[in-house]
């Protein structure tokens, strides 16, 4: 059964880190996110102005399990050549690159990094998606 109502998207994911304060630096630093909020030590809500990136302190009985299903995070970009420049970004700090960035059949560009937890980072342009990162 389809469900009647329409969401507003995915724009909050959140992380259990093992390394709270080298991901907040990370996502600030690097990727440019500001702090939304940051209610206490073992916490720090971050955004690009239309989502929210939630890091949570891992601890023993928050870690991901077995069962941890979790791929990648994407960050949208506005265009192909913003996938060279932020490829080049992420080089030049020394972030580990997964994959190098690469043209898909449907015109999208991306590549993967990885943040400072091991978490999977794509930074992607996404035809469709592009129009409404503006």
């Amino acid at each position: 059964m389809k469900s009647p109502l329409k969401t507003a998207g995915l724009r909050h994911v959140a992380l259990n880190v093992t390394n709270l304060e080298a991901c907040r630096d990370f996502y600030v630093n690097i990727v440019g996110m500001t702090i939304e909020w940051q209610p206490d030590a073992d916490n720090i809500y971050l955004t690009s102005g239309n989502d929210n990136l939630a890091l949570h302190r891992a601890t023993r009985e928050s870690s991901p399990s077995i069962g941890q299903r979790l791929d990648h995070i994407g960050f949208l970009l506005d265009s192909p050549e913003d996938v060279d420049a932020w490829h080049a970004h992420m080089q030049a700090h020394g972030v580990t690159i997964l994959k190098a960035p690469k043209t898909h059949r449907d015109g999208a560009r991306s590549f993967y990094c990885e943040d400072p937890d091991g978490v999977c980072v794509q930074m992607i342009y996404h035809p469709p998606l592009a129009s409404t990162t503006r």
